[in-house]
């Protein structure tokens, strides 16, 4: 049975629908930096996407090809992630979408070196015949945060958030946002085929002791 990220780290993917404290080490990604309103259909977000994921499958099914990767093991890609920020602002205004910064991720397994990854650049950009060179190999140490499984619209998330900080406050903790730790959410859910009220989401942000 392959590797599954989201059932044997269940602490940083799955976790309760009420606000938790976890502190999470590094982690290495597939990262594509980009702007703008992530729905809108022919902007940034929708093209790193499919960058992303394309380095993602040639990863997992270099297991077919000449390039053997060294304690390779079968998995299931791990969920899409984002990282969002919007400049002067603390935290997210969801009210203005257009003014987004974000960094989409997709997680690596840790077999994975740089070496491997950029053989997959490589071996993508010749076989898609697409342009991956905004790809990059990123390593993020998230550390203490507070975090939450929202369930529902991403609209809705204001009042999760509210949620979480109000529980970090009351624990004796206060919001640490900067330009390295941003609001961050993990998507478990694909929108295009579960009912929007049923969408999972884990939203996690920065605090540190107040």
């Amino acid at each position: 049975m392959a590797f599954d990220f989201k059932k044997e780290y269940k602490e940083f993917y799955l976790p309760a629908s009420k606000p938790g404290i976890v502190t999470v080490p590094a982690f290495n990604f597939i990262a594509v930096r980009g702007k703008g309103n992530p729905n809108d259909p022919d902007g940034e977000y929708s093209k790193a996407l499919n960058l992303l994921y394309g380095i993602a499958y040639t990863i997992k099914m270099s297991k077919k090809g000449s390039h053997q990767i060294k304690g390779f093991f079968d998995y299931v890609v791990p969920p899409l992630e984002g990282f969002w920020w919007q400049d002067d602002v603390a935290g997210v205004d969801y009210a203005h979408k257009e003014n987004f910064n974000w960094i989409s991720v997709i997680r690596l397994p840790d077999f994975v070196t740089r070496e491997d990854f950029d053989w997959a650049v490589g071996e993508a950009t010749r076989k898609k015949k697409e342009d991956f060179s905004k790809v990059e190999f990123l390593t993020i140490t998230e550390g203490l945060c507070v975090q939450c499984m929202h369930i529902g619209l991403y609209d809705d998330e204001p009042a999760t958030v509210e949620m979480m900080h109000s529980f970090a406050r009351e624990q004796g903790y206060e919001l640490d946002f900067s330009d390295r730790r941003l609001h961050h959410e993990i998507y478990l859910s694909d929108p295009r085929k579960v009912d929007p009220d049923k969408n999972r989401t884990v939203i996690r942000h920065p605090i540190r002791k107040a």
